[in-house]
């Protein structure tokens, strides 16, 4: 691999590593009111929270980039703060990921603070254990499959990501050209060698995180 292949490598990993540390203190909170909360908001929450499931990364990237340009009130108010436009820069792409892998991470740690149920936690309150304490001594513990999950989907998706990024980042060497721009990048010029060397790259660790998460995961062995 030349230089700009692990220029974008090394892009590509400090995206993933920034967006799953983000994703993970933005996602429990969210997930933690949406495995308990009554609130008849809650449908509609979960439902924004797994849009970028169904939709096409184009669609989701446009209206970012609407919403983060000029005209758009993010890039108004950003403007307006003095730290210019966020389309085709860095922050604009975590930003961006963050909201496109969002799905990937609240939902496994939502589903495991939903398996731990009223009873750790009724007890720990017997225990005269405030919510607060309740919550890092007894919910999160308990999760703990869960945020591997989450931790372990949210890296790899970000990895993964072409269509939003490039809405959103562009094609700007070293600064936005991630992988899977460079990959598409390589096939449009007909490089088929320095192509195969990245997405083999890309099959490999995909293979490897999978195998990782379905080894490694208490929550998916199988029980006698």
């Amino acid at each position: 691999m030349d230089s700009p292949d692990l220029a974008a490598v090394w892009l590509t990993l400090k995206l993933a590593t920034v967006v799953t540390l983000l994703l993970l203190i933005v996602g429990t909170p969210l997930a933690w009111w949406l495995a308990r909360t009554r609130s008849a908001f809650k449908g509609a929450v979960g439902a924004v929270v797994a849009l970028p499931l169904v939709l096409p990364p184009t669609v989701l990237g446009f209206y970012l980039l609407i919403t983060m340009g000029p005209n758009g009130p993010i890039g108004q108010l950003t403007q307006a703060l003095g730290l210019g436009l966020l389309p085709f820069t860095f922050p604009g792409l975590v930003i961006a990921s963050v909201i496109y892998s969002l799905p990937f991470v609240v939902q496994p740690i939502q589903n495991a603070f939903e398996a731990i149920g009223d009873g750790p936690l009724e007890v720990a309150a017997t225990l005269r254990a405030s919510p607060w304490d309740s919550f890092w001594s007894v919910a999160v513990p308990l999760a703990r499959p869960g945020f591997l999950s989450g931790a372990i989907l949210g890296f790899a998706h970000t990895v993964g990501e072409f269509g939003i990024v490039l809405m959103i980042g562009g094609n700007i060497p070293e600064k936005t050209r991630v992988v899977s721009v460079q990959i598409y990048d390589h096939v449009e010029a007909l490089e088929y060698t320095q192509a195969h060397w990245l997405a083999g790259g890309m099959v490999l660790f995909s293979f490897v995180v999978l195998m990782a998460l379905y080894t490694f995961n208490p929550a998916r062995k199988k029980t006698p």
